[in-house]
């Protein structure tokens, strides 16, 4: 890793799909023993919008399904379509391990943003938005689709390990305007399909290990996003 690099902190990422049977067991398991994230609902969820960006040539997409190294994607995320907290992030991937950057942005700095108005972010004092400005005009990156999903997240703070599961994956397909509640998505293909992602620092304890472990499931690499672009 670059010094770049070695000032972040990466973190170990997993991914799997599974089905109704296992995401049962996992979070029958898991509730015996985590916390659960104190942004819930009464259901023990929470709705997530992104919108994310993309080059002209689909560079994103391309990398992920190809499994580039050392990669990288830009979204918006919102939580249970609560406009008074919107995050920009920026999701590194450098060897297998994961880093996340965010910072706070407004919804009328968004609707600018998808309106094409982006000189504002060329002098921002938050440094994420400024190299997003840079890279929306070096590197053609346009906000390009919605991605909607439910998160079920479980915490254990030893190894700060974060467990979620999440469902109901829906798209946009070339829809934008992450502000409309009416805003029509549709299932993916992946829709009925539950992804679990277990992150953690540098090691992964044993009770969560055994927690997440169902027979016959392989770590993936696909992402809700490569899931909503290949819609269809």
């Amino acid at each position: 890793m670059d010094s770049m690099y070695s000032e972040m902190k990466f973190r170990h990422e997993l991914k799997y799909y599974i089905n109704t049977a296992d995401y049962l067991t996992i979070k029958n398991r898991l509730s015996a023993f985590a916390d659960i994230d104190k942004n819930v609902n009464e259901n023990g969820t929470y709705k997530i919008r992104s919108l994310y960006f993309e080059t002209p040539t689909d560079r994103v997409l391309s990398e992920k399904i190809n499994g580039v190294n050392n990669r990288e994607k830009f979204r918006i995320r919102m939580y249970n379509d609560d406009a008074s907290f919107i995050r920009l992030e920026k999701k590194t991937k450098v060897n297998g391990f994961a880093n996340k950057i965010e910072a706070p942005v407004t919804q009328e700095e968004c609707e600018k943003l998808l309106s094409g108005d982006t000189a504002w972010m060329k002098n921002s004092e938050r440094a994420l938005l400024t190299e997003l400005y840079a890279k929306m005009k070096y590197e053609h990156l346009r906000p390009k689709t919605v991605v909607d999903y439910i998160r079920e997240p479980f915490i254990y703070k030893p190894g700060n390990v974060r467990v979620t599961l999440d469902s109901q994956i829906k798209t946009g397909i070339h829809a934008k305007d992450m502000f409309n509640p009416k805003l029509p998505t549709v299932k993916t293909n992946g829709g009925d399909v539950i992804i679990l992602e277990v992150k953690y620092d540098h090691f992964l304890p044993a009770i969560v290990q055994t927690a997440v472990q169902v027979q016959n499931r392989k770590s993936t690499a696909f992402s809700k996003y490569a899931i909503s672009r290949m819609f269809g």
